[in-house]
C-alpha cells in the first residue's frame, strides 16, 4: 500500500502509542530517574516513531531501510527499559503487557516494510 503521509502509517500510529503510553507510564517515576530510565525510556519509545516517520521522508529503498533498522532496534531498546523497570518495582507487569504485544506488533510491521524494500 502506498501512504501520502507517514501519519497514515499504522505502524507509525502504533509507535506514536507506544511512545504516549511510555510518557504516562514515566511521569511518576521518582526525580531520582529523570535523567535516568525516565530520560532513556522516553527517548528510545519516541525513537520509534520519529525514525519511521524519517524513513518515510527518505528517497531511497536503502535510505528508508536504514531508518526502519533504527527504528526496530529502538523498539527493542524500549521493551528492555520497560522490562529493568519492572525488575526494579516501578513498573507492574499488568501495565506494561500492552506495550510489550505493541513492540511486538511495530516490529513485525517493521521487519515486513524492510522486506519489502529489498
Amino acid at each position: 500500500m502506498t501512504y501520502l503521509s507517514f501519519e497514515d502509517m499504522p505502524v507509525w500510529k502504533l509507535a506514536m502509542e507506544i511512545a504516549v503510553d511510555v510518557f504516562e507510564l514515566t511521569v511518576r517515576l521518582p526525580k531520582s530517574e529523570d535523567y535516568a530510565l525516565t530520560s532513556q525510556l522516553r527517548r528510545s519509545s519516541e525513537s520509534i516513531s520519529s525514525n519511521i516517520a524519517e524513513g518515510f521522508g527518505r528517497g531511497t529503498a536503502p535510505d528508508k531501510k536504514r531508518f526502519y533498522v533504527i527504528s526496530r532496534g529502538s523498539a527493542f531498546e524500549t521493551k528492555s527499559h520497560l522490562i529493568y523497570g519492572h525488575n526494579v518495582n516501578y513498573f507492574n507487569m499488568v501495565e506494561i503487557e500492552p506495550n510489550f504485544r505493541k513492540i511486538e506488533n511495530v516490529i513485525h510491521e517493521l521487519n515486513k516494510l524492510m522486506r519489502s524494500l529489498n
